[in-house]
């Protein structure tokens, strides 16, 4: 024990001589793992984002699309030429046991006014049941009731954006809004929810009955969309299952035919989703982990250079009694301590640029444990596999030559 504390304040002693090397070499492992830790918390906390905008859709949501989504291989045509009908929605929510609400969805954009503002937006048709699905309350007023549905009511609920831009100052609440010249009358107000992952403003938007948006603005009689909310997130797959064999009955479509709609449910959208993200993720990763090799390099360089200059240091101690492990061990300490004390610096630096960057730029970062953790240990495996040789040279000098080298 006392031999190896020997060991660690001689190694100690070689690096503090030489300040400004031994800064220099640190520096590169500083900056490897500072990138690494800053660029994965860049990567996880897009993915969070992700997460957290399709955990908004509500709980247990299976969509069904019109249209087909795979045609020879090549995806396509979701919410393509309406294949859906109100039959059909009726007839998920009436036939199969695991499903709780449904709404069927129209969506479109158009310019609406109101006295004399005028906003380009979203217009949704939906079911009385989307505000409970999206679990999307609605702050002033009222949502619309099934009676408004089965009426084709002119009533809207509207999002934030919409009452700020259309009746600045005003209570939205009982005013008019012109869809199409069909004039609607607000009976309520969603809570703001804000930009997306993709930066779209979710408040930025209409929701009229779904039998209001067919006849009376979109003028159509199928349907783009079906919201379905399952009982329990066991049933989402077995739920999902049921309405695309409830959905070939019904449209009529014979083994080894491509099916007219397609069902995805919350988890595998959430998947989708994700992965171009976990992709840039391990990108961003594998970019910044180069930047530790290359500090890795450093450390080797700069070993290499120091068991040359303090050759004859090596032979005078060895001529004492100092044995060849413990001359690899103490150029092993010196490797680790330059690339742990760079690991720590860098960790703290990362955190900071990722912290920074959340501040400055509004760019969505999560700093992990785990990859703290990764990079620390990481920092010093780096220490070890490229500090070895220098230490294993360095241990294998012969004592004779090492006191004649000049």
């Amino acid at each position: 024990m006392m031999r190896i504390w020997a060991t660690i304040k001689i190694a100690g002693r070689a690096l503090r001589r030489n300040k400004l090397r031994t800064l220099l070499t640190m520096l590169g492992m500083i900056i490897g793992v500072g990138a690494v830790i800053a660029m994965v918390g860049i990567g996880n906390g897009a993915k969070a984002q992700i997460e957290s905008q399709i955990a908004s859709m509500g709980q247990n949501v299976i969509i069904v699309f019109s249209g087909s989504m795979t045609r020879s291989g090549i995806h396509t045509g979701w919410g393509g030429a309406g294949t859906l009908t109100i039959e059909d929605s009726e007839a998920i929510v009436r036939e199969i046991p695991g499903v709780t609400v449904i709404s069927p969805e129209i969506m479109s954009t158009a310019q609406v006014a109101a006295g004399n503002q005028n906003w380009f937006t979203r217009i949704l048709g939906e079911g009385p049941d989307y505000f409970d699905i999206r679990q999307w309350p609605v702050v002033t007023g009222s949502p619309f009731t099934p009676q408004d549905v089965r009426g084709a009511n002119k009533v809207a609920v509207v999002g934030q954006t919409i009452a700020d831009q259309l009746y600045p100052g005003e209570d939205p609440l009982g005013q008019i809004v012109r869809v199409k010249n069909v004039p609607f009358i607000i009976v309520g107000v969603l809570k703001a929810k804000g930009l997306s992952v993709q930066g779209q403003d979710q408040d930025d938007l209409i929701i009229i009955p779904y039998t209001s948006a067919m006849k009376r603005v979109q003028r159509v009689t199928t349907l783009r969309t079906i919201l379905v909310q399952a009982a329990r997130p066991t049933l989402l797959n077995p739920v999902q299952q049921q309405i695309i064999e409830l959905l070939r009955q019904r449209h009529k479509i014979t083994p080894g035919k491509d099916d007219d709609f397609t069902v995805r449910n919350q988890q595998e959208i959430a998947d989708m989703a994700t992965a171009q993200s976990k992709t840039m993720t391990l990108l961003l990763g594998a970019i910044a982990g180069v930047s530790l090799v290359v500090g890795g390099i450093g450390i080797m360089n700069i070993m290499l250079v120091s068991v040359t200059e303090r050759t004859r240091e090596i032979g005078i101690r060895m001529a004492i009694g100092a044995r060849g492990r413990d001359i690899l061990l103490q150029f092993l300490i010196e490797a680790v301590t330059l690339s742990v004390i760079g690991g720590v610096v860098g960790i703290g630096a990362g955190v900071g640029v990722s912290q920074l960057l959340a501040a400055k730029m509004s760019w969505p970062t999560l700093i992990s444990s785990t990859s703290v953790v990764y990079a620390f240990f990481f920092s010093a495996a780096v220490g070890i596999f490229f500090g070895f040789y220098p230490a294993r040279k360095a241990s294998r000098l012969d004592p004779i030559d090492a006191l004649r080298y000049e």
